[in-house]
Protein backbone atom coordinates (compact mmCIF):
# COMPACT_ATOMS: atom_id res chain seq x y z
CA UNK A 1 0.00 0.00 0.00
CA UNK A 2 1.42 3.40 -0.99
CA UNK A 3 1.96 6.09 1.64
CA UNK A 4 0.30 9.37 0.62
CA UNK A 5 2.98 11.71 1.95
CA UNK A 6 6.48 12.64 0.84
CA UNK A 7 7.75 14.12 4.09
CA UNK A 8 6.62 13.05 7.57
CA UNK A 9 7.62 14.85 10.78
CA UNK A 10 7.46 13.08 14.15
CA UNK A 11 7.45 15.40 17.16
CA UNK A 12 8.37 13.39 20.24
CA UNK A 13 10.49 10.27 19.74
CA UNK A 14 9.20 7.65 22.16
CA UNK A 15 7.65 4.22 21.65
CA UNK A 16 4.89 5.28 19.24
CA UNK A 17 7.00 7.58 17.07
CA UNK A 18 9.90 5.14 16.84
CA UNK A 19 7.51 2.31 15.94
CA UNK A 20 5.94 4.54 13.29
CA UNK A 21 9.35 5.13 11.75
CA UNK A 22 10.28 1.45 11.66
CA UNK A 23 6.84 0.57 10.27
CA UNK A 24 7.30 3.19 7.55
CA UNK A 25 10.64 1.69 6.60
CA UNK A 26 9.14 -1.79 6.56
CA UNK A 27 6.41 -0.49 4.22
CA UNK A 28 9.07 0.74 1.78
CA UNK A 29 8.51 4.45 2.37
CA UNK A 30 10.74 6.36 -0.03
CA UNK A 31 10.11 9.83 1.38
CA UNK A 32 11.85 11.58 4.25
CA UNK A 33 11.07 11.25 7.95
CA UNK A 34 12.21 14.06 10.22
CA UNK A 35 12.08 14.04 14.00
CA UNK A 36 12.44 16.13 17.11
CA UNK A 37 12.49 15.43 20.85
CA UNK A 38 12.75 17.97 23.66
CA UNK A 39 15.54 16.08 25.41
CA UNK A 40 19.05 16.28 24.02
CA UNK A 41 19.69 12.76 25.34
CA UNK A 42 16.67 11.45 23.42
CA UNK A 43 17.81 13.17 20.23
CA UNK A 44 21.29 11.69 20.64
CA UNK A 45 19.84 8.21 21.16
CA UNK A 46 17.59 8.57 18.11
CA UNK A 47 20.56 9.57 15.96
CA UNK A 48 22.59 6.65 17.23
CA UNK A 49 19.75 4.26 16.38
CA UNK A 50 19.25 5.72 12.91
CA UNK A 51 15.76 6.73 13.97
CA UNK A 52 14.42 9.22 11.41
CA UNK A 53 16.29 10.37 8.34
CA UNK A 54 17.17 13.57 10.16
CA UNK A 55 16.71 14.51 13.82
CA UNK A 56 16.55 18.27 14.36
CA UNK A 57 17.33 20.29 17.45
CA UNK A 58 14.09 22.27 17.15
CA UNK A 59 10.51 21.33 16.42
CA UNK A 60 10.26 24.26 14.02
CA UNK A 61 13.00 22.91 11.78
CA UNK A 62 11.53 19.40 11.91
CA UNK A 63 8.08 20.43 10.63
CA UNK A 64 9.17 22.72 7.79
CA UNK A 65 7.89 21.44 4.41
CA UNK A 66 6.32 18.34 6.03
CA UNK A 67 3.18 16.91 4.42
CA UNK A 68 2.24 15.14 7.66
CA UNK A 69 3.18 16.25 11.18
CA UNK A 70 2.39 13.87 14.03
CA UNK A 71 2.47 15.05 17.64
CA UNK A 72 3.79 12.13 19.72
CA UNK A 73 4.24 14.03 23.00
CA UNK A 74 2.28 13.58 26.26
CA UNK A 75 -1.25 14.96 25.94
CA UNK A 76 -0.53 17.71 28.44
CA UNK A 77 2.17 19.11 26.14
CA UNK A 78 0.18 19.07 22.88
CA UNK A 79 -1.08 22.65 23.11
CA UNK A 80 2.33 24.17 23.78
CA UNK A 81 3.93 22.26 20.90
CA UNK A 82 1.11 23.23 18.53
CA UNK A 83 1.55 26.88 19.47
CA UNK A 84 5.28 26.67 18.70
CA UNK A 85 5.06 24.95 15.32
CA UNK A 86 1.80 26.37 13.93
CA UNK A 87 3.31 29.33 12.03
CA UNK A 88 5.73 26.98 10.25
CA UNK A 89 3.28 24.35 9.02
CA UNK A 90 3.08 24.10 5.25
CA UNK A 91 -0.30 25.07 3.74
CA UNK A 92 -2.18 21.91 2.82
CA UNK A 93 -0.31 19.69 5.27
CA UNK A 94 -2.03 17.45 7.80
CA UNK A 95 -1.38 17.80 11.52
CA UNK A 96 -2.23 14.78 13.65
CA UNK A 97 -1.51 13.36 17.08
CA UNK A 98 -1.41 9.97 18.82
CA UNK A 99 -2.76 10.97 22.23
CA UNK A 100 -5.09 8.64 24.12
CA UNK A 101 -7.38 11.53 25.09
CA UNK A 102 -9.12 13.53 22.40
CA UNK A 103 -11.42 16.23 23.82
CA UNK A 104 -8.67 18.05 25.72
CA UNK A 105 -6.15 17.65 22.88
CA UNK A 106 -8.58 19.09 20.33
CA UNK A 107 -9.38 21.99 22.65
CA UNK A 108 -5.66 22.67 23.20
CA UNK A 109 -4.49 22.31 19.58
CA UNK A 110 -7.36 23.50 17.35
CA UNK A 111 -7.13 27.24 18.16
CA UNK A 112 -3.57 27.31 16.79
CA UNK A 113 -4.17 25.58 13.43
CA UNK A 114 -3.46 27.95 10.52
CA UNK A 115 -5.86 28.33 7.62
CA UNK A 116 -5.29 25.58 5.05
CA UNK A 117 -3.79 23.08 7.52
CA UNK A 118 -5.88 19.98 8.28
CA UNK A 119 -6.00 18.76 11.88
CA UNK A 120 -7.01 15.08 12.04
CA UNK A 121 -6.61 13.58 15.54
CA UNK A 122 -5.84 9.88 15.85
CA UNK A 123 -5.16 7.33 18.57
CA UNK A 124 -3.35 4.07 17.78
CA UNK A 125 -4.55 1.51 20.32
CA UNK A 126 -1.16 -0.13 20.63
CA UNK A 127 1.68 0.09 23.08
CA UNK A 128 3.86 -1.63 25.62
CA UNK A 129 5.07 -0.73 29.10
CA UNK A 130 8.34 0.50 27.60
CA UNK A 131 9.11 4.04 26.52
CA UNK A 132 11.86 5.94 24.77
CA UNK A 133 13.30 5.91 21.24
CA UNK A 134 14.88 2.47 21.62
CA UNK A 135 11.55 0.82 22.55
CA UNK A 136 9.89 0.93 19.14
CA UNK A 137 9.46 -1.91 16.65
CA UNK A 138 7.89 -2.17 13.20
CA UNK A 139 5.08 -4.60 14.05
CA UNK A 140 3.61 -2.65 16.97
CA UNK A 141 0.53 -1.58 14.99
CA UNK A 142 -0.10 -4.84 13.12
CA UNK A 143 -3.79 -5.76 13.37
CA UNK A 144 -4.29 -3.15 16.09
CA UNK A 145 -6.89 -0.41 15.83
CA UNK A 146 -6.10 3.20 15.13
CA UNK A 147 -9.07 5.36 16.11
CA UNK A 148 -9.59 8.33 13.81
CA UNK A 149 -11.41 11.30 15.34
CA UNK A 150 -11.96 13.71 12.42
CA UNK A 151 -14.05 16.23 14.39
CA UNK A 152 -15.11 17.95 11.15
CA UNK A 153 -11.75 17.63 9.39
CA UNK A 154 -11.44 17.63 5.60
CA UNK A 155 -12.59 14.29 4.17
CA UNK A 156 -9.70 13.88 1.72
CA UNK A 157 -7.15 14.61 4.46
CA UNK A 158 -8.88 12.11 6.74
CA UNK A 159 -8.83 9.39 4.07
CA UNK A 160 -5.14 9.98 3.35
CA UNK A 161 -4.37 9.59 7.05
CA UNK A 162 -6.36 6.36 7.17
CA UNK A 163 -4.33 5.08 4.21
CA UNK A 164 -1.17 6.03 6.10
CA UNK A 165 -2.17 3.98 9.16
CA UNK A 166 -3.24 1.06 7.01
CA UNK A 167 0.24 1.07 5.47
CA UNK A 168 1.69 0.85 8.98
CA UNK A 169 -0.33 -2.32 9.60
CA UNK A 170 -3.23 -0.90 11.58
CA UNK A 171 -6.99 -1.21 11.22
CA UNK A 172 -8.86 2.10 11.31
CA UNK A 173 -12.19 3.14 12.74
CA UNK A 174 -13.67 6.61 12.97
CA UNK A 175 -15.10 7.74 16.28
CA UNK A 176 -16.76 10.82 17.77
CA UNK A 177 -14.73 12.78 20.33
CA UNK A 178 -16.72 12.20 23.53
CA UNK A 179 -17.33 8.55 22.70
CA UNK A 180 -13.61 8.02 22.10
CA UNK A 181 -12.71 9.32 25.54
CA UNK A 182 -15.37 7.14 27.20
CA UNK A 183 -14.30 3.99 25.33
CA UNK A 184 -10.65 4.57 26.21
CA UNK A 185 -11.53 5.16 29.86
CA UNK A 186 -13.09 1.67 29.88
CA UNK A 187 -10.50 -0.31 27.90
CA UNK A 188 -7.30 1.52 28.82
CA UNK A 189 -7.36 4.30 31.38
CA UNK A 190 -9.17 2.60 34.28
CA UNK A 191 -7.26 -0.70 33.83
CA UNK A 192 -4.03 1.27 34.15
CA UNK A 193 -5.33 3.07 37.23
CA UNK A 194 -6.28 -0.27 38.80
CA UNK A 195 -2.84 -1.68 38.03
CA UNK A 196 -1.12 1.32 39.59
CA UNK A 197 -3.38 0.98 42.64
CA UNK A 198 -2.81 -2.76 43.10
CA UNK A 199 0.96 -2.41 42.88
CA UNK A 200 0.73 0.53 45.29
CA UNK A 201 -1.29 -1.56 47.75
CA UNK A 202 1.34 -4.30 47.65
CA UNK A 203 4.00 -1.67 48.28
CA UNK A 204 2.09 -0.26 51.28
CA UNK A 205 1.13 -3.58 52.86
CA UNK A 206 3.89 -3.88 55.41
CA UNK A 207 2.85 -7.40 56.44
CA UNK A 208 4.07 -8.64 53.05
CA UNK A 209 7.71 -7.85 52.43
CA UNK A 210 9.08 -6.43 49.21
CA UNK A 211 11.09 -9.62 48.78
CA UNK A 212 7.91 -11.73 49.03
CA UNK A 213 6.07 -9.57 46.52
CA UNK A 214 8.91 -9.99 44.03
CA UNK A 215 9.72 -13.63 44.74
CA UNK A 216 6.19 -15.04 44.84
CA UNK A 217 4.47 -12.89 42.21
CA UNK A 218 1.85 -14.92 40.36
CA UNK A 219 0.88 -14.20 36.75
CA UNK A 220 -1.90 -11.77 37.70
CA UNK A 221 0.32 -9.56 39.83
CA UNK A 222 3.12 -9.74 37.27
CA UNK A 223 0.73 -8.37 34.65
CA UNK A 224 -0.25 -5.57 37.01
CA UNK A 225 3.42 -4.64 37.46
CA UNK A 226 3.97 -4.72 33.70
CA UNK A 227 1.15 -2.24 33.15
CA UNK A 228 2.18 -0.13 36.14
CA UNK A 229 5.66 0.24 34.64
CA UNK A 230 4.24 2.48 31.91
CA UNK A 231 5.47 6.04 31.46
CA UNK A 232 4.33 8.09 34.49
CA UNK A 233 4.30 11.45 32.67
CA UNK A 234 2.02 10.13 29.95
CA UNK A 235 -0.44 8.56 32.39
CA UNK A 236 -0.47 11.55 34.72
CA UNK A 237 -1.56 13.70 31.78
CA UNK A 238 -4.13 11.14 30.62
CA UNK A 239 -5.98 11.14 33.94
CA UNK A 240 -5.82 14.91 34.35
CA UNK A 241 -7.13 15.54 30.83
CA UNK A 242 -9.80 12.80 30.72
CA UNK A 243 -11.29 13.53 34.12
CA UNK A 244 -14.97 13.32 33.20
CA UNK A 245 -14.92 9.92 31.49
CA UNK A 246 -12.40 8.47 33.96
CA UNK A 247 -14.46 9.47 37.00
CA UNK A 248 -17.66 8.14 35.39
CA UNK A 249 -16.15 4.70 34.73
CA UNK A 250 -14.32 4.70 38.06
CA UNK A 251 -17.65 5.23 39.80
CA UNK A 252 -19.14 2.29 37.92
CA UNK A 253 -16.10 0.16 38.80
CA UNK A 254 -16.50 1.05 42.47
CA UNK A 255 -20.15 -0.09 42.39
CA UNK A 256 -19.13 -3.41 40.83
CA UNK A 257 -16.36 -3.84 43.40
CA UNK A 258 -18.78 -3.26 46.27
CA UNK A 259 -21.17 -5.85 44.78
CA UNK A 260 -18.38 -8.43 44.60
CA UNK A 261 -17.28 -7.54 48.12
CA UNK A 262 -20.83 -8.17 49.34
CA UNK A 263 -21.02 -11.51 47.48
CA UNK A 264 -17.77 -12.68 49.08
CA UNK A 265 -18.87 -11.54 52.54
CA UNK A 266 -22.26 -13.30 52.27
CA UNK A 267 -20.86 -16.42 50.59
CA UNK A 268 -22.90 -15.90 47.40
CA UNK A 269 -21.00 -18.35 45.20
CA UNK A 270 -23.63 -18.31 42.46
CA UNK A 271 -23.20 -14.55 41.92
CA UNK A 272 -19.44 -14.86 41.81
CA UNK A 273 -19.58 -17.79 39.38
CA UNK A 274 -22.01 -15.99 37.04
CA UNK A 275 -19.95 -12.81 37.15
CA UNK A 276 -16.69 -14.59 36.38
CA UNK A 277 -18.37 -16.54 33.56
CA UNK A 278 -19.44 -13.29 31.86
CA UNK A 279 -16.00 -11.74 32.19
CA UNK A 280 -14.34 -14.90 30.87
CA UNK A 281 -16.45 -14.59 27.71
CA UNK A 282 -15.05 -11.10 27.12
CA UNK A 283 -11.52 -12.50 27.25
CA UNK A 284 -12.47 -15.15 24.68
CA UNK A 285 -13.92 -12.42 22.46
CA UNK A 286 -10.63 -10.50 22.56
CA UNK A 287 -8.72 -13.61 21.51
CA UNK A 288 -11.22 -14.41 18.75
CA UNK A 289 -10.86 -10.84 17.44
CA UNK A 290 -7.11 -11.34 17.09
CA UNK A 291 -6.24 -8.71 19.70
CA UNK A 292 -4.35 -11.21 21.88
CA UNK A 293 -3.47 -14.88 21.96
CA UNK A 294 -3.99 -17.65 24.46
CA UNK A 295 -0.53 -19.07 23.69
CA UNK A 296 1.84 -19.59 26.65
CA UNK A 297 3.03 -16.25 28.03
CA UNK A 298 0.31 -14.71 25.84
CA UNK A 299 2.60 -15.14 22.87
CA UNK A 300 4.74 -12.28 24.07
CA UNK A 301 8.25 -12.54 22.75
CA UNK A 302 10.87 -9.91 22.30
CA UNK A 303 9.80 -8.07 19.19
CA UNK A 304 12.40 -7.24 16.59
CA UNK A 305 12.50 -4.22 14.37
Amino acid sequence: MSIPYNRVALIGLGLIASSMFWALKRAGFQGQVTGYARSQATRDTARRLGLCDHVYDSAIDAVKDADLVVLCVPVGAMGAVATEIAPYLKPGCTLSDVGSVKKSVIEAVSPHIPEGVHFVPTHPMAGTEHSGPDSGFASLFDNRWCLIVPNGADEDATRRLEDFWHALGANCERMEVQHHDLVCAVVSHIPHLIAYTMVGVADDLNRVTDQEVIKFSAAGFRDFTRIAASDPTMWRDVFLTNKEATLEILGRFTEELFALQRAIRTGDGDQLFDYFTRTRAIRRGIIDAGQDTDAPDFGRGKAAK
